[in-house]
């Protein structure tokens, strides 16, 4: 999913830079990264703490595609898709 995050915000307008680009990358990789951290802790509830916040941290790309979506700046329903995979797992 943050591949094809990275990959379809290359078409976003330049003016989104340091806006809506940097914000939705930002947010797929945190998905990612607390998967991989939360993975590798001993407990349950530490566990549980970091998928928690993969999770909230992919309702804000959900949120990201939905006004790339709105903007005009690309078709988001591909990501979605994948989206709605991850969301499943965690």
């Amino acid at each position: 999913m943050v591949l094809a995050i990275y990959h379809k915000s290359k078409v976003f307008p330049k003016a989104e830079m340091y806006g809506l680009i940097s914000q939705i990358r930002r947010a797929g990789v945190s998905v990612a990264a607390n998967i991989a951290e939360g993975f590798k802790k001993r407990t349950k509830p530490e566990k549980k703490r970091f998928m928690n916040i993969a999770q909230g941290s992919l309702e804000e790309c959900r949120y990201y595609l939905i006004l790339s979506k709105d903007l005009g700046y690309a078709d988001t329903s591909r990501l979605m898709e994948q989206l709605e995979e991850v969301s499943k797992l965690l």
